[in-house]
């Protein structure tokens, strides 16, 4: 059984006991989270998908911690005319172990 959600503007296809990382949430660790933007649901009957929701379906994880990707480096530059910009960026992320899928 498996599920389609969506959170940070991202969707993410998760079954039970799946870690995912996802966009910065207010949680803090250890705490329980529910996504409610369930956009499908694969049961034994079959796919369920919603329009654009399935109502009623919701998927729980817990929050195991809070972190920061890689750093990438943001450089611009334009040839011969002495412009220069040197930025760098490390996105913040929640690491979300799934714990049960409702639908």
């Amino acid at each position: 059984m498996y599920a389609i959600i969506e959170t940070g503007g991202k969707q993410y296809k998760v079954a039970e006991g799946d870690v995912i990382y996802v966009e910065k949430l207010n949680a803090s660790e250890g705490e329980q989270v529910t996504f409610d933007k369930v956009l499908a649901v694969s049961k034994e009957s079959g796919l369920v998908v919603g329009s654009p929701l399935v109502s009623g379906a919701s998927v729980t994880g817990t929050v195991e911690k809070h972190g920061k990707e890689a750093k990438i480096i943001v450089f611009k530059y334009k040839p011969k005319k002495n412009y220069r910009r040197k930025q760098g960026h490390r996105q913040p992320y929640t690491k979300v172990v799934i714990g049960k899928i409702q639908g």
